[in-house]
């Protein structure tokens, strides 16, 4: 693994860094990881919101509403691009997509893009993403402490 100093030095290895002059000082308090192999998914907690109510969608229906979101905004080749639906909650309209990373920032732009759902005003919220699927399991931020 590389490191990245706060000068933009690329170092390898364990070796502590040293100040000025070499004195052997630490130059900084943080410290940059790159990874080498990037991921081969990304996944993303999404919501789709539907303000006037009416029909929800079942997971077939969420499944053609993204493949519909790509297909509008990047052609047929966009459509192509393999998405999978892991679990959705039509009660909540929530649900956690898998895609490959190089085709990651298309289906978010797809999805945000999105205004319409069988004729009906709609919007989609990215909630979370992560190259890791277990870093989904859990929101720091509804976490409750008693």
């Amino acid at each position: 693994m590389a490191t990245v100093t706060p000068r933009g030095r690329r170092r390898r290895g364990g070796r502590a860094a040293r100040g000025p002059a070499g004195r052997g000082m630490a130059a900084a308090a943080f410290e940059r990881r790159v990874l080498r192999r990037a991921a081969e998914h990304h996944y993303l907690r999404v919501r789709l919101e539907l303000p006037d109510g009416g029909a929800r969608p079942n997971a077939a229906q969420f499944k053609q509403l993204v493949v519909t979101a790509l297909r509008e905004l990047h052609g047929e080749v966009g459509a192509a691009l393999p998405v999978d639906v892991l679990t959705y909650e039509e009660k909540t309209l929530s649900a956690i997509l898998r895609v490959i990373s190089s085709g990651l920032v298309k289906l978010w732009s797809a999805l945000t893009l999105l205004g319409f759902y069988q004729n009906r005003r709609c919007a989609f919220h990215v909630l979370q993403t992560s190259p890791f699927l277990l870093a989904l399991s859990g929101n720091s931020r509804e976490l409750v402490l008693d």
